[in-house]
């Protein structure tokens, strides 16, 4: 097979066979080295339109696949995407800062996306329910959504859009997807070649590039019948504000302020690791990024200085060159909102063991003791590579601080009895519990979600994307003609 490379398609990103352009193009720059990955078409309102309405008219038919064939359009999506793989891991490191180990990681996941969609054509797409009248059959069935917006984030562009447009695909559904233009190559371009050389119908996957606004249109479509958004809790808010106003059924997976807690039994080498792979993964750019270290007083002392040892060997610079260990953030925007929350914390209390620097987007990892519930590090999703440790007391004291966020994604608790972390775990409010591990751990097959500001119960994985991508239809049947 042919490998795929940004010189394939001029370096632009193409909708349904036209430039999605309506709203001008933007540059696509690398935060590793500053210069140009390639231009971006920006779709418009009327770009939005043009998509929904093909779409629309696509989803008819690719509905009535069969589902061996659905199934095969997956499988050989997830093909393709192995055969160009390093290519698109050069993609994901120039356009998002991943490290190398990152963007293959990425790549493993949206190859464990596709596949896991392959397998939801062959689950029960429905159940026999009793009728009153014996001679009748009833039953309900699940029919698909129709066309699906799929609004997706920077942080893991691929992985993330992948998560939705793979199922939504599987499952009978058109796709919309909108990636940000940050990402606009790894989170649209190579979703869209790899399953047009999988073999999908024209017209039933559009990538569209653009802004809040072109977001704003996708959700407003009359062509769109739901809407899988990955991103910020205050876009979310308003991505649910707009389709609820709409009756249109609404997936948010929203942001995290995660806590990670350290009990006084745990095992201090397992737990440091840890927490250091949960908050500087990344640069910490993920919405399951251990954003709170709760480590008990009699072993924080010790805990926070191997942090800092930790933190001080990590190697700052441009994922491409060998030995980076920690690479730049999107832009230098987001590492000067990072700066912004570490002085406000600084100013309220705490104090720094190593870092809070930057220079442009690269953030110096960064370590902070002493930080109380009412400071802004403890308040904020960071979204950067900084560890504030709290420190507490009591087993209670330890729940109330994990408890006290709006956010409610992820967490993970260490101690050395498991009996008594699954009864921790079992009253933290939290949609995703790991037991002596990270906050950050998905899979393809499991339940993906939080509640609260980290989102609306909706869940990505395995068997429940069959509730977020197909409705419920309910059928009788007359069997005994009188």
């Amino acid at each position: 097979m042919a490998r795929w490379d940004l010189d394939e398609a001029d370096g632009h990103i193409y909708s349904g066979g036209w430039l999605a352009g309506g709203g001008g193009t933007l540059p696509v720059v690398s935060p590793g080295d500053g210069g140009q990955v390639g231009l971006a078409g920006i779709a418009d309102e009327h770009d939005v339109e043009r998509a929904g309405a093909h779409a629309a008219q696509a989803q008819v038919e690719w509905s009535r696949a069969s589902y061996r064939t659905r199934a095969d359009v997956l499988m050989r999506a997830a093909e393709t995407l192995c055969d160009i793989r390093a290519d698109v891991e050069n993609v994901l490191v120039r356009e998002s800062g991943s490290l190398p180990a990152k963007a293959k990681h990425e790549v493993d996941k949206a190859i464990d996306e596709l596949i896991a969609a392959a397998g939801l054509v062959t689950m029960s797409q429905g159940d026999l329910l009793p009728v009153e009248d014996p001679a009748t059959l009833g039953m309900a069935r699940r029919i698909p959504v129709g066309v699906v917006g799929v609004i997706a984030p920077w942080n893991a562009p691929l992985m993330l859009a992948m998560r939705s447009v793979a199922p939504a695909i599987a499952l009978g559904n058109a796709v919309l997807v909108k990636p940000d233009v940050k990402t606009a190559f790894s989170g649209g371009a190579v979703i869209a070649h790899i399953f047009e050389r999988a073999g999908l119908p024209a017209g039933v996957l559009h990538v569209l590039p653009g802004g809040a606004e072109t977001g704003e249109a996708v959700v407003r479509s009359p062509h769109t019948n739901a809407i899988s958004f990955t991103g910020s809790s205050a876009a979310g808010k308003r991505v649910g504000e707009v389709a609820g106003g709409l009756l249109k059924r609404v997936v948010l997976e929203l942001g995290g302020n995660n806590a990670f807690i350290v009990l006084a039994d745990a095992d201090l080498d397992r737990a440091v690791a840890g927490g250091v792979g949960g908050t500087f993964r990344h640069q910490g750019q993920i919405c399951m990024a251990t954003g709170r270290h709760l480590v008990h007083e009699s072993i924080a002392d010790e805990y926070v200085e191997r942090l800092r040892v930790a933190a001080e060997g990590l190697r700052l610079g441009d994922p491409r060159t060998p030995g980076t260990t920690l690479g730049p953030l999107i832009t230098t925007a987001q590492a000067e909102r990072v700066h912004g929350i570490v002085e406000e914390a600084i100013a309220g209390g705490a104090r720094v063991v190593h870092g809070a620097a930057h220079d442009g987007a690269f953030y110096q990892p960064t370590v902070l003791d002493g930080v109380t519930a009412d400071n802004a590090a403890f308040r904020n999703e960071i979204f950067g590579p900084v560890a504030p440790v709290t420190r507490f007391s009591t087993e209670e004291e330890a729940l109330a601080l994990a408890n006290a966020t709006e956010y409610g994604l992820s967490a993970a608790i260490h101690s050395r009895d498991i009996a008594r972390a699954l009864g921790f775990a079992a009253r933290l409010r939290a949609g995703m519990v790991a037991l002596n591990g990270q906050t950050i751990y998905d899979a393809a097959h499991i339940p993906m979600g939080g509640l609260g500001a980290s989102g609306n119960g909706g869940r990505h994985g395995g068997h429940w994307n069959l509730d977020e991508f197909t409705y419920w239809q309910w059928v009788t049947v007359p069997t005994i003609q009188r």
